[in-house]
């Protein structure tokens, strides 16, 4: 058995490299390092493919850390293995050279030097963070569960296993052939196949580019503008309507709907707070450790009752169970009737409001472990208020640990990317470039997330759209991160932008020039008869140094929840003005006042939960 000095060794690894998520990953984070520049040459040229032995990047964990907090009664308890970090397996292992990766080590106590300070709901005792819960029992949760194997494993350098060039004219079904040729390869133990790789030019893109097989990687020579030395997909055409370039998984937006017959128990557990990860359930017999999970917590009208009616304003109040609760989540433990889940629940399950419940997932037709990353995608357009081209350039629909990085894409409609039901993705290092579509609803979310969990965006920069990081999937939608990014020339709000996002957590992101000065930039808040009865837009999230430049972010209280602002610079404030409908102010404490500790929530509650702080 690793002593605990090399786990917190592997531990570390899987951090330093999610956190340098576009740099070259920790040695000891065990990424594969076979370079494809090598195989480039052979996949010149045009319409040429090479095709190398089928050999797999690293291998990724199925189950998360040991889980804590857990129960403490003296039942029997099953617990799963615990993750594979990286292959740090001895003491005498080494986390690698800080030349290559940045950051090695895990980072060293939290200074708290003068003149800075902690938030009162968020202290730091000792060396940790503590969360102190309101008299309703809210708490700001735990979000570094968010992204590709909820952080606890690099993303993989998948070696090249076919390589492609351009042909003349329309590619789609060039690209998809290769893409299916390496969907066609076994599947290693680590669950990849290989990547294909474009070589540098433009290959012209008239319909929609599917990658659809597990462990299949679509790569491309680099992002930028010029085809001599990067890969531009250039989307040409409007057939079908408005249809994404390229999309990522088995392309459901189920939702987790699917259940394996006979597996539905429920939740006994009177409360189950926000920020948990462990409830009792009726019936544990059906269940196993390693199980995937959908944790259901029906929208009744008491519930509704409970949270006005979504507080609609002018429009009909919600109605019918139309916003269940929804949360996919893995056990990890099990202890007589009390599971413990991989990642907490975004939003307090109240027995008293709605009975919940829990059942195994069908994942028949998952796709996982799938990326795409260093390419380009424009979007030909007639410019202005032209809307018929290809929609959005990345829709990601029916993954789980998936990943885009290192991407570009310009003209839009929609999305740069979009993320629907899907769960542990990363997009980082990507750049959401001049939309084009009238300047309206249901257009311009540069990154957007509609149904998805556990997400993580990080160092993105979005120019020119609406809302510019948007949680736009309701009650399915939760976990969200958007770190370290840019928002340049907004026309509305980044935001939960309807019915009862939770859980986004926006982390130092930087406004600048707003369509007007003053508008509302960020917006956790009540959005009332906006849109199709918008009501309560998001719950339980959270702005952490978030720079508001010219612009205002507005915080509201949901009922029987909060939203948070801390730290930051700029404008916060919850009444009518800034705010479009007069609702209860949100938390906001330490607006431009710098010297916030730690300066990252998302960045330190990563490195407490991997390195043991």
């Amino acid at each position: 058995m690793a002593s605990s000095y090399a786990v917190g060794l592997r531990r570390c690894a899987a951090l330093c490299s999610i956190l340098l998520v576009g740099s070259t990953a920790c040695p000891a984070g065990g990424g594969a390092t076979t370079d494809a520049s090598g195989s480039e040459t052979a996949a010149t040229g045009e319409s040429t493919t090479t095709t190398t032995g089928a050999t797999t990047g690293t291998s990724a964990p199925t189950t998360s850390t040991d889980p804590t907090g857990g129960p403490t009664t003296s039942a029997p308890t099953t617990e799963g293995p615990g993750p594979d970090l990286g292959g740090v397996t001895t003491e005498d292992s080494s986390t690698g050279d800080d030349s290559t990766t940045g950051a090695a080590q895990c980072p060293p106590p939290l200074e708290q030097p003068p003149g800075s300070w902690t938030s009162q709901i968020v202290p730091v005792e000792g060396d940790a963070l503590t969360y102190v819960a309101d008299e309703q029992g809210n708490r700001i949760p735990d979000f570094s569960y968010a992204g590709y194997h909820r952080g606890e494993a690099p993303i993989p350098d998948v070696p090249m296993v076919l390589g492609v060039g351009p042909i003349a004219g329309d590619n789609t079904a060039h690209l998809q052939q290769a893409i299916d040729e390496v969907g066609a390869m076994p599947l290693g133990v680590d669950g990849l196949r290989g990547a294909v790789l474009l070589a540098p030019g433009e290959y012209e893109i008239h319909g929609t580019v599917l990658l659809r097989h597990s462990g299949v990687v679509l790569r491309g020579a680099g992002d930028g503008d010029d085809p001599a030395t990067s890969t531009i997909l250039r989307a040409i055409g409007d057939e079908p309507h408005q249809r994404a370039v390229l999309v990522v998984g088995n392309g459901d937006n189920d939702r987790w709907k699917p259940e394996l017959p006979n597996t539905r128990s429920d939740i006994v557990s009177e409360l189950v707070p926000v920020g948990a990860r462990t409830f009792e359930v009726e019936e544990p017999s059906l269940y196993a450790v390693g199980d995937h999970v959908v944790i259901v917590h029906p929208c009744t009208e008491a519930w509704l009752a409970a949270v006005d009616h979504g507080g609609t304003a002018a429009d009909e109040p919600w109605a019918g169970d139309i916003l269940p609760l929804v949360f996919k989540r893995q056990i990890l433990a099990i202890d007589g009737a009390t599971l413990t889940i991989d990642a907490p629940v975004f939003n307090h399950l109240d027995r008293g409001l709605s009975q919940s419940y829990v059942y195994k997932a069908d994942r028949e037709g998952l796709v996982t472990e799938v990326g795409v990353e260093d390419l380009r995608i424009d979007i030909e357009t007639l410019g202005g208020d032209d809307e018929d081209h290809a929609w959005s350039a990345i829709a990601v629909r029916g993954v789980e640990d998936a990943w885009v990085r290192r991407f570009t894409a310009l003209h839009f409609g929609y999305a740069a990317v979009t993320v629907q039901t899907g769960v542990q993705v990363t997009v980082a290092e990507a750049r959401a470039l001049d939309p084009v579509a009238q300047i309206t609803g249901e257009r311009m979310y540069n990154f957007d997330v509609s149904n998805a969990q556990q997400v993580l965006f990080t160092d993105c920069h979005a120019v020119g759209g609406r809302h510019h990081f948007v949680s736009n999937g309701t009650s399915y939608t939760s976990g969200i991160v958007f770190h370290r990014s840019t928002s340049t020339g907004p026309n509305a709000s980044s935001e939960g932008h309807r019915r009862w996002s939770m859980g986004l957590l926006y982390d130092n992101i930087v406004e600048s020039a707003p369509a007007k000065d003053g508008m509302v930039v960020l917006g956790l808040y009540n959005r009332g008869d906006y849109g199709t009865g918008h009501g309560w837009s998001s719950a339980h999230s959270v702005a952490w140094n978030y720079a508001t430049g010219d612009g205002v972010g507005v915080l509201q209280r949901p009922p029987t929840a909060q939203n948070y602002a801390i730290g930051g610079s700029g404008t916060f404030s919850g009444q009518k003005p800034p705010a479009p409908f007069a609702q209860p102010e949100g938390y906001i404490e330490g607006t431009n006042q710098g010297g916030l500790v730690p300066e990252s929530l998302y960045e330190r509650q990563l490195a407490e939960r991997l390195c043991g702080l």
